[in-house]
């Protein structure tokens, strides 16, 4: 027996990116390609070695990111100082390299060759100069886009998702303005009631 209430659709579930998809195969390639990798280095150089190695690695990395994080602290410190005796912050030509230093030194710290290679890449000046610029312009195509995308602006976006979705109850009134002079306002009548003052 039919109700005549149409059958429950389920949500349509949000496209994945590709990104996103290939990530976890990603991973597990990676890993793979680690042990792989940590195999064949200690068949050639001997298990001390690769021990070596990897406690090296874990040494140096924890090295880094403290070095890298008391240079943010002071960064942070300095321009907090700057900001309360009111001189203008001079701007540095890091272009974020304190992040990338520090993701290197993770990278230096996690167990495997393939990951202490990339750490230690990441610690070159001119790769973290150029991986910044990088992703400065992403992240500005991405705000632009954003933008596009709402008709009014961030703050439009935000309105229509509040007009859409209301939180809390809604209250009929009329706004009045304390430098109007009393009296009938143009176009009402005189019957309209007013709100107190």
């Amino acid at each position: 027996m039919t109700t005549g209430a149409p059958p429950p659709t389920q949500p349509a579930r949000p496209r994945r990116s590709r990104v996103l998809r290939f990530l976890p195969l990603g991973l597990v390639a990676w890993l793979v390609l680690e042990i792989w990798l940590l195999t064949v280095v200690a068949g050639a150089a001997g298990g001390l070695t690769v021990f070596l190695l990897l406690v090296a690695g874990l040494v140096l990395g924890s090295l880094v990111i403290k070095r890298a994080g008391r240079r943010a602290f002071k960064n942070l410190s300095e321009a907090l100082q700057q900001q309360q005796s009111g001189a203008t912050a001079a701007t540095e030509g890091s272009g974020g390299g304190g992040a990338w230093t520090m993701l290197g030194g993770l990278l230096l710290i996690l167990p495997g060759l393939v990951s202490d290679a990339l750490g230690l890449l990441l610690l070159l000046p001119p790769l973290q100069k150029a991986l910044s610029r990088r992703a400065e312009r992403a992240f500005e195509r991405k705000v632009r886009e954003a933008a596009a995308a709402a008709p009014g602006g961030f703050g439009g976006a935000f309105q229509q998702a509040r007009m859409r979705h209301p939180d809390g109850k809604v209250v009929q009134g009329e706004v009045v303005r304390e430098d109007q002079p009393p009296g009938p306002t143009p176009g009402r009548g005189s019957d309209d009631p007013q709100l107190p003052r």
